[in-house]
């Protein structure tokens, strides 16, 4: 998962999402003044008619404890950076040299007080412990309480869940015992503190949990542990958050590592939906991790991811919708140099183009609509690392799209960049005088929304 630093600049131009009225996973978010969202591993609360997005800052591309950072949004879509939600202290758990991941927050309606609780641990994850800071709004500032280890035993990835009966009874969901079992206990009246263990799924290795109440049966989502790396995110099921808890299934095809990301939270949007909000890390320069928003429904009777490139959502009614877009095979343009046409079923029309870069390129003519437009790129990374192309339009400048590796097997994914198309017919050239290899490129889908 390496990708140069010299390259940044570019990828963050190329691929922003600034004040747009859709949702392109994987982009580089930015907020209205312009800065990169710094918001891992987030939580989410709604406060009226206003979205509270906490998160992580890691601008300084560490692990280490910078700030919870406070965003606000009315549509999901635009945010506006507020003050810091929480902010180092000296000589506590949560000192720069400290680690504080996960934030999430829910609001106690008997003490009017809004209530953070997150992963609290030491520099090298020794402490695995869980923290608490309170306010009396929102944004905070948060004054932090302590970190315990909850009912004396390890807390590392968590979440909490509020559930909806009339005292709205808090839980903490917790990875513990060395990330051997995963713990759901309940918090007391004041959400100060864990008074009892509700259910353990013994020897499941989770992480990185959330819960979802649809229909009187609780859904849980988390992911398995592999460090930095994706894995298959999986689901169980519960009448009661007591249990007994199914055995886990998938949101979405095992190969494809949840596409390249690890939940951080899941948000139901009026029982219609929900919205899978995971991230995609980049453990070697973690500030540039992105953010892997999907709807998640259960058209099939179960939860399962819809992998849309660009995507809105309609609060109001509580709806989603997918961008139309025009497909364009890759093997179909003009190929160039060395570079090559490997076929596979894996590949969209059984073709793609390897060996791009070093000498190999393709060029590919797409309509545009004389705008900024959202072009994904179809692609099978089969390394341990990252590669990346260039893309160059009507012979212009070059602008440089990170391909994560998307784990052999054939296993294809998408990256997006956007793009300036002018109206009519656009030359859309891949991997021109680049000196490293590219993913092997199956197709592009150029999108109208911008």
């Amino acid at each position: 998962m390496f990708f140069w630093m010299k390259f940044l600049s570019s990828v963050l131009v190329s691929v922003s999402l600034v004040r747009s009225a859709v949702i392109v996973p994987g982009a580089t978010w930015l907020d209205t003044s312009g800065n990169s969202i710094q918001a891992h591993g987030g939580g989410f609360l709604k406060v009226g008619s206003t979205y509270y997005w906490f998160g992580e800052d890691k601008s300084h591309n560490s692990a280490l404890f910078k700030a919870v950072s406070c965003y606000t949004s009315s549509d999901l879509v635009t945010w506006s950076r507020q003050n810091d939600a929480l902010t180092p202290v000296s000589g506590t758990m949560i000192s720069t040299s400290n680690i504080v991941e996960r934030p999430k927050v829910i609001f106690n309606k008997a003490n009017s007080e809004y209530v953070m609780w997150f992963h609290s641990d030491t520099s090298n994850y020794g402490a695995a412990e869980v923290g608490l800071a309170t306010a009396m709004s929102p944004c905070g500032p948060y004054t932090y309480k302590s970190s315990i280890k909850p009912l004396g035993a390890d807390s590392r990835d968590m979440s909490l869940f509020q559930d909806d009966d009339a005292s709205q009874t808090a839980y903490l969901l917790y990875a513990s015992d060395n990330n051997q079992n995963f713990k759901i206990s309940k918090l007391d009246s004041n959400y100060y503190n864990v008074v009892s263990q509700t259910s353990v799924l013994s020897g499941s290795t989770l992480e990185a949990p959330g819960i979802v109440k649809r229909n009187g049966v609780y859904y849980l989502f988390a992911s398995h542990t592999s460090g930095w790396d994706p894995n298959p995110n999986k689901f169980f099921t519960a009448s009661s958050l007591a249990g007994p808890w199914s055995s886990q299934a998938d949101i979405a095809p095992e190969p494809v590592r949840t596409y390249f990301s690890q939940n951080a939270f899941d948000m139901p949007i009026q029982s219609s939906f929900a919205i899978y909000m995971g991230d995609r890390w980049r453990p070697s320069l973690l500030g540039s991790s992105s953010y892997i928003w999907y709807p998640l429904t259960w058209n099939t009777g179960v939860p399962q991811i819809v992998p849309a490139d660009v995507w809105s959502v309609n609060l109001a009614a509580g709806t989603y919708t997918a961008a139309s877009g025009t497909a364009y095979e890759a093997e179909s343009g003009t190929v160039s140099g060395s570079a090559t046409i490997p076929s596979s079923s894996s590949f969209s029309g059984g073709k793609a183009v390897g060996y791009l870069g070093k000498g190999g390129s393709v060029t590919i003519n797409v309509q545009g609509i004389g705008a900024s437009q959202w072009v994904s790129l179809y692609y099978a990374n089969g390394d341990s690392t990252w590669r990346n192309t260039t893309v160059s339009v009507n012979g212009g400048p070059s602008v440089l799209v990170d391909q994560p590796n998307t784990g052999g097997g054939g296993v294809v994914l998408s990256v997006p960049v956007k793009l300036n198309l002018r109206s009519g017919i656009n030359t859309l050239t891949f991997a021109a005088n680049q000196n490293t290899y590219a993913a092997d490129l199956d197709k592009i889908v150029v999108y109208t929304a911008n």
